[in-house]
C-alpha cells in the first residue's frame, strides 16, 4: 500500500485548499484513512480520520474549517480546509490503517505529505 498526498501550496490567510491522497491497491475500501500534520519544530498531530464505513471524526484544532471525505471508486481521500491561518502551516500527511476480522491491526501505512504554507 502506498500513498500520495497532492494539493498543498503557499494561499494567503482566509483562504481554502482541497487535498488529495490516493492509495494504491485494491484495498482502499478496508482502511481507515486519517489526515495529520506536523508544523516545523513540532509534534505530528491527528487532523481528522474517516473509517471505513465512512464515519468521520475531527480533532479541535481545526474542526470546523475541515471536512474530510472519501471517494472508493478513486481510492482517494479528501480533506477540505477552509478559513486558513498562518497556524496552519504544516506537513499534511495522510495515513490507513488495516484491521483484520478480529480487530487486530494488520497495516499501518504513511504517505509523505504535502505541505501547506499560509500567509498573514
Amino acid at each position: 500500500v502506498q500513498l500520495q498526498a497532492s494539493g498543498g501550496g503557499t494561499v494567503q490567510t482566509g483562504a481554502s485548499l482541497r487535498l488529495s491522497c490516493t492509495v494504491s491497491g485494491d484495498r482502499f475500501r478496508l482502511l481507515d484513512m486519517a489526515w495529520h500534520r506536523q508544523a516545523p519544530g513540532k509534534q505530528r498531530d491527528l487532523v481528522a480520520s474517516i473509517i471505513n464505513n465512512g464515519r468521520v471524526s475531527y480533532e479541535d484544532s481545526m474542526k470546523g474549517r475541515v471536512t474530510i471525505s472519501r471517494d472508493n471508486a478513486k481510492n482517494t481521500v479528501y480533506l477540505q480546509m477552509d478559513n486558513l491561518k498562518p497556524e496552519d502551516t504544516a506537513l499534511y500527511i495522510c495515513a490507513a490503517e488495516e484491521y483484520g476480522p478480529s480487530g487486530i491491526l494488520r497495516g499501518d501505512y504513511w504517505g509523505q505529505g504535502t505541505l501547506v504554507t499560509v500567509s498573514s
